[in-house]
């Protein structure tokens, strides 16, 4: 690939020096491998001009060949998201301006109009802005092969947010049916953050990508500092989310001497509840301070996007809705609430101020409890030695796969052999045996063996040597399903007079009785009646209400951060203390080395010590909530096994705690034999109650791949009729047909996501190589004191934990 000066990039480097910008060496050789036809990805920091490194070589290569006189859509640009097609089109317009062409940049998406939508159907633009999503639907329309066949290449935005989703499954058959149809496409990827880069490309490009393919990474280090907040108070016994809300009055002055502050939370009810916290403390921030996130309704949030881009608003209290958005120039300061878990997420985030090539980033770090300081100092040392999480890629994603292929029969219908070769094409699918392949037409044109005397469930025709949906019923309802993003059924939330103003989860509004007040989009909200999947509210005067609460909220704790975080332990012991973080945590860590132990990293700790609720184990293996969850269902399991006891189990991202009412032995109980992964995935399936995991993953799968209707716009089907229909149908293949593809995709899913089984063994496997110290306070430890509060919540009013608490922190500390 060309290195050297490239006379073709010519009319690119004048119109970069005609508006005062100079090129990096990354996007010149971005361009010149656009222009010898190679495919690949291109690695750059947040801010250094990813979208030109790919746009400009593109018009390059119209200009050279012409191209630019043809009509028909020759570029797709897909976005994960929404809100950064906006930006991108502003981009792209200012080009095609600055090289004096009369093109046309469209944006397809769920927001586009009806209208548009047939507009650029008969008329396609030469570059089309999209999500994965919105492809297949385009994808379900007869003629999609002729629209689609002036493409010249496909560029694949954020591809790290793409490759550990079902989304990006999606996304690989899509490009796979391209590179079949138009053989001299070009694929490209774009990634800030990632750390398994070689495996992205391959599972961008395929398994059988030719040569002509390439990784561009851009020489430019994005400096970020990272300054925690260290609370005025430190707690020496901490408890999740204690701190939270109680450091609004440390950022209020950091928020006021910003231009623009992005204030980040982890979750859309931990964002309403800083929202009205922040304006409670501070009348000067109204009128100057928005909320963002993804259940509110597109027209605040796209009035939220505009106001920060235009420099009217002071600071956003928003969720990961955010994280990608519009080019937000202006903002200068950004805020984190509590710890992402996860260092890409984190240098994502931190990203969005000193959005621009050569500025400084800077992200203050909020924590939530004390221990999250741990986090913090290891979310540095990470960004400082460049050490990314790699993301999971999803493979054997039959759900995905059978509503691909009726896509493609409710349109032209399709050819079982030639589509054989494009699903087997794809790195998601090439594990799969032909036997699964057969399985899944079958499923598709019988209903699988258990289903086959069902007609509903028997979708597609073989017809003159291709599959086809033929049924105008299925076909529509295939259509309005399409997309792997599957959530709890919503509620919309409406005034009377019939203004929009977001969606909760049904759960949320069901418990709820009439004339009850809840906060949402920042206003107290009186229900006043439930019509259909609608709720009606009024305005209400009263400060007090409940916050919508969102099912799966937590985040889970990296690999790559459990890491550093054990490291910055075992430190502590070995007398290395620098960073401020952890020299502010003293106290706390004196504390648990007066009582216990802090491990060095060739140690577990196990603590046991007994209170008036009974005799507590509590195991740190530091290797987040889901390995926890497992590990701590297996230790509990394989305990039983030598001895009549029961366990309730507890877990955090730092380890898992198992109660019992009687005493056991534990030094000859715990031992390295049972921390071993030897039977690993036998003993965890009968450890954790494994079948009801599998329900609730079933549900999303049956969703996805068209067991089960959703219903119509509207009319949406009751949370509890979707399970409800799930669970029967799991039942079935439990009972009648366990070789199903959909119903063993539904433990694989399980083991790998959920419960993390590759994590779990390694977890293990290091055990083996540790020392297990096992110590007996006579009391609850700084580590140990948040299982005891994990325990309470469930059984106290949030007034009476906190009365609680103090007691229980008052005895403690005597």
């Amino acid at each position: 690939m060309p290195r050297n000066k490239d006379k073709r990039l010519e009319p690119a480097l004048d119109w970069f020096d005609s508006i005062g910008w100079t090129a990096f060496q990354f996007q010149k050789d971005s361009w010149s491998a656009y222009l010898d036809g190679y495919s690949g990805l291109i690695n750059a920091p947040t801010g250094s001009g990813k979208t030109y490194s790919l746009f400009i070589g593109f018009l390059l290569n119209a200009i050279l060949n012409e191209n630019y006189k043809n009509k028909g859509l020759k570029l797709i640009w897909i976005t994960p998201i929404r809100a950064l097609a906006k930006e991108i089109k502003i981009s792209c317009d200012r080009a095609i301006a600055g090289f004096g062409l009369d093109w046309q940049v469209s944006i397809r998406s769920g927001d586009t109009k009806t209208s548009e939508r047939q507009k650029q159907w008969k008329s396609p633009p030469q570059i089309l802005i999209t999500t994965p999503e919105s492809i297949h639907v385009m994808l379900s329309k007869k003629g999609h092969t002729k629209f689609f066949s002036h493409l010249d290449a496909v560029v694949v935005d954020e591809w790290h947010e793409l490759v550990g989703s079902k989304r990006g499954v999606q996304t690989e058959l899509l490009l796979a049916l391209f590179k079949r149809n138009i053989p001299k496409l070009k694929i490209w990827g774009i990634s800030a953050t990632i750390g398994n880069l070689e495996e992205a490309v391959d599972i961008l490009l395929g398994v059988n990508k030719d040569d002509k393919n390439v990784i561009i990474k851009a020489n430019i280090k994005k400096e970020i500092i990272v300054e925690s907040i260290i609370p005025n108070e430190m707690e020496t016994y901490p408890w999740a989310g204690h701190l939270g809300i109680k450091m609004a009055e440390q950022i209020i002055p950091v928020i006021h001497k910003s231009e623009t502050t992005l204030i980040f939370t982890n979750t859309r009810a931990q964002c309403e509840i800083w929202y009205q916290k922040l304006l409670e403390m501070d009348d000067d921030l109204a009128g100057l301070i928005a909320m963002h996130h993804g259940s509110i309704s597109r027209e605040i949030r796209d009035w939220v996007e505009d106001a920060l881009y235009d420099g009217r608003l002071k600071a956003v209290v928003c969720t990961s809705s955010l994280d990608l958005g519009v080019d937000f120039r202006p903002v200068e300061t950004i805020i984190q609430i509590g710890s992402p878990k996860s260092v890409s997420r984190f240098v994502q985030r931190a990203g969005r101020s000193g959005h621009r090539p050569g500025a400084k980033s800077k992200i203050y770090f909020v924590p939530t409890n004390s221990l999250e300081l741990i986090e913090a100092s290891a979310l540095r040392q990470s960004i400082d030695d460049n050490k990314l999480e790699e993301r999971i890629p999803y493979i054997r994603c039959f759900d995905v796969l059978v509503q691909f292929l009726m896509t493609l029969a409710v349109s032209e219908g399709f050819n079982a052999e030639n589509i054989y070769r494009v699903v087997m094409s794809t790195f998601a699918f090439s594990f799969i045996e032909k036997e699964e392949w057969d399985a899944t037409l079958s499923y598709l044109v019988y209903g699988s063996t258990s289903l086959a005397a069902y007609d509903e469930y028997q979708k597609i025709i073989f017809e003159d040597g291709l599959y086809k949906v033929t049924n105008k019923g299925i076909a529509m309802r295939h259509r309005m399903s399409i997309g792997t993003i599957v959530s709890d059924a919503m509620i919309h939330i409406r005034y009377v007079k019939g203004k929009h103003i977001g969606t909760v989860e049904e759960w949320f509004i069901v418990q709820m009785k009439i004339g009850d007040v809840f906060w949402f989009a920042g206003r107290s909200l009186e229900l006043i009646r439930i019509k259909e999947m609608t709720a009606q509210v009024k305005d209400s005067k009263k400060k007090n209400g409940k916050i919508p609460s969102y099912m799966g909220g937590r985040l889970q704790l990296s690999g790559q951060l459990s890491e550093v975080i054990r490291d910055k332990l075992s430190d502590y012991q070995n007398g290395i203390v620098e960073d401020v973080e952890m020299k502010s945590l003293l106290p706390l860590f004196n504390k648990q080395q007066q009582l216990s132990i802090l491990p060095k990293k060739d140690e577990l700790l196990v603590e046991y010590y007994k209170t008036r609720d009974g005799y507590h184990l509590a195991v740190y293996p530091f290797e987040g909530r889901y390995v926890h969850e497992g590990l701590g269902a297996l230790i509990a399991k394989r305990i039983s096994n030598m001895m009549p006891i029961s366990f309730s189990i507890v877990m955090n991202d730092y380890g898992f705690e198992l109660l019992s009412d009687q005493e056991i032995d534990v030094e000859s109980i715990l031992t390295k034999q049972l921390f071993s992964s030897k039977n690993l995935i036998e003993d965890i399936q009968s450890s954790i109650n494994a079948v009801e995991m599998a329900k609730r993953k079933f549900r999303d799968i049956a969703i996805i791949s068209g067991l089960v209707f959703t219903g119509f716009p509207g009319k949406q089907k009751k949370e509890r009729h979707l399970q409800s229909s799930a669970q029967l149908l799991f039942g079935v293949f439990q009972d009648y047909e366990p070789n199903n593809i959909l119903f063993k995709q539904t433990y694989e899913e399980v083991m790998t996501f959920q419960l993390e089984e590759a994590r779990m063994r390694q977890a293990l496997d290091r055990i083996q190589n540790q020392y297990i110290v096992i110590v007996k306070p006579d009391r609850p430890t700084p580590f140990s004191f948040p299982f005891i509060i994990d325990s309470l919540r469930e059984k106290l009013s949030s007034e009476s934990l906190e009365d609680r608490i103090r007691k229980m922190t008052l005895e403690l500390v005597k």
